[in-house]
């Protein structure tokens, strides 16, 4: 991978190696309920382990304020091990003598997981004695949580100064297909943006419309736009105070010949919750007690149809309040649609972010896009064009 350091040409055999992972994964009961992120990393771990590594992880888990077992990683250890199908040795602290002598402990090949580095207030501080007290269990660093990558945290983005630095294979693939996505696209190159406010996407929105040949805006956000434009939007979310920021957006983009792609109809109902009555109406016919919850026929043959016309997608957001039925259908629509053209070859479809996730989840189609990243901030702050630390110390300088 041009411009990073990756694991390709790099021998580790009896070293010891810090390999910063996210195992930041929801745990009921002492159980791993979503092991998405652990299994993403299992690649890594268990390449370094082969190479006769000693492997030594670091991942924080929640937000806790100090040294609090409720949110240790112990329970994690043992999803780890059914993933991997191999032994994970655990520590209860990352630092200090008990961590000291659990990696002195460590033999090539075997795997040593470190207790929550947020257990310490350096971990988000970036304390250099922080940084140095974990720089001393290694010899090597290796960053395969780019979903941490947006936080200049020790063991995110410290680490990389004190240690050789290096991208693990689920980084080296995250890097890869957002690279493709965005900074060399096959065109035409197309963005999906939707969600609730335009007010959280406002970064993401003025990076894109330079980047993109077409702009596809959905879900309540497009609401705000639609008012922009003269439309009545009834009882709908929407921003009020944005439209003029709206206004702008959309007269920026004709000024670039970037086409944006609004609903021309929608699913509206009186009342949002699940399986209130429900009818399609076109844009200009939205009553004044009317709620828009998803995008209509009319709209959703054209974002296929756009799809169908592009080469690249990038995707965040859904286009409706897909979790409440029956208002999913115009975001399942669409993600069937950019799978089946994933599939065929026609289309590098890349997408991300928590809601796209559970979206594509949803409509049973997440495996067939070409890449969905997990990593929620830091893959909406890439796509905003903003620096990532833990990911700019890993590039060849």
């Amino acid at each position: 991978m041009a411009g990073f350091r990756t694991l390709d040409s790099l021998e580790v055999k009896g070293k010891r190696v810090l390999l910063r992972v996210d195992l930041n994964v929801p745990v009921e009961n002492g159980v791993v309920t979503d092991a998405t992120r652990i299994a993403r990393a299992a690649p890594t771990m268990t390449e370094l382990a082969d190479k006769g590594a000693k492997v030594i992880l670091l991942s924080h888990f929640g937000r806790p304020k100090g040294r609090d077992l409720r949110h240790s990683l112990k329970p994690v250890v043992a999803e780890i091990e059914r993933i991997i199908k191999r032994p994970v040795a655990f520590a209860a602290d990352c630092v200090g003598d008990i961590a000291e002598h659990a990696v002195a402990k460590l033999k090539s090949g075997q795997i040593l997981c470190l207790e929550n580095t947020r257990f310490h207030a350096g971990e988000e501080k970036n304390d250099p004695a922080f940084v140095d007290a974990l720089a001393k269990l290694g010899d090597l660093w290796v960053n395969d949580a780019f979903s941490a990558a947006h936080r200049a945290h020790a063991s995110t983005e410290g680490l990389g100064h004190r240690l050789p630095a290096y991208a693990g294979r689920a980084m080296q693939a995250e890097l890869e297909a957002l690279t493709r996505a965005l900074e060399d696209p096959q065109r035409p190159l197309t963005a999906i943006v939707g969600g609730a406010k335009i007010s959280t996407k406002l970064d993401l929105l003025g990076h894109l419309s330079k980047k993109v040949d077409k702009l596809v805006i959905g879900g309540a956000m497009a609401n705000t736009l639609l008012l922009a434009q003269g439309h009545q939007v009834g009882k709908s979310l929407v921003e009020r105070d944005l439209v003029a920021t709206a206004r702008g957006i959309l007269a920026e983009a004709e000024s670039q010949q970037k086409e944006i792609v609004l609903p021309l109809d929608a699913v509206v109902a009186k009342k949002f919750e699940a399986h209130a009555p429900a009818r399609t109406v076109e844009i200009d016919a939205v009553g004044d007690d009317d709620i828009i919850l998803d995008i209509g026929p009319r709209s959703l043959e054209r974002v296929i149809s756009v799809l169908e016309r592009s080469r690249t997608l990038v995707w965040n957001g859904p286009l409706g309040a897909f979790e409440t039925e029956p208002f999913g259908a115009g975001t399942f629509e669409v993600a069937k649609a950019a799978a089946d053209l994933s599939g065929t070859g026609r289309l590098v479809a890349v997408a991300g972010g928590g809601d796209t996730v559970a979206a594509l989840n949803a409509a049973g189609v997440a495996s067939r896009l070409t890449y969905v990243s997990t990593a929620g901030g830091a893959f909406l702050e890439w796509l905003e064009g903003k620096v990532l630390p833990g990911v700019e110390v890993l590039r060849v300088k």
